[in-house]
Order: structure tokens, then C-alpha cells, then sequence
């Protein structure tokens, strides 16, 4: 996600720049295919985490953990509670 993200910024960046509203010297300078490449290298990279499996794997051990850290939880509350008096 943070690829897409800095793809996006430099993508705006660079409009804002070839408008003359943001006058940075490398910015103007850069090629509009570092550009469409930083849009391209994300589509690769999700491209390659959905085909692998990694973003779904990823996903299930974090759901797994969670649901670990529930039962500890509260087979810790089950062992620590004290029982009423009669």
C-alpha cells in the first residue's frame, strides 16, 4: 500500500509541477515514465501478493492470532475468578 501511496503523491506532484504551481527543479525534470514505472511497479507487486497468496495468508494468521489471543483471554478470566460465597 505505501508504494501506491508515494506512486500517487509523486503522480500529483508532478501535475502540480508541470502546472507551474510547484516549482521544484528534480521534479520538473522528471520523466513522466518514473512516473507511469512507480504505477507499474505497484500493479506488479499486488499482481505477485494475490497470485502467491501472501495477502490472503497474511490475513488468516492475523485472524488466527487474534482468535488465539480471545480464547487465552478468557480461559484466563475462567481460571482467575473467584467463586461466590453461600
Amino acid at each position: 500500500m505505501w508504494l501506491l501511496t508515494i506512486a500517487a503523491v509523486l503522480a500529483v506532484c508532478k501535475v502540480l509541477a508541470f502546472l507551474g504551481m510547484l516549482e521544484v527543479a528534480w521534479l520538473v525534470a522528471l520523466s513522466w515514465w518514473w512516473v507511469i514505472g512507480a504505477f507499474v511497479l505497484t500493479a506488479a507487486w499486488f499482481a505477485y501478493a494475490d497470485h502467491s497468496g501472501l495477502s490472503s495468508r497474511k490475513a488468516m494468521e492475523q485472524l488466527a492470532r487474534r482468535k488465539q489471543d480471545r480464547l487465552e483471554a478468557q480461559r484466563d478470566l475462567l481460571r482467575n475468578r473467584t467463586r461466590r460465597k453461600r
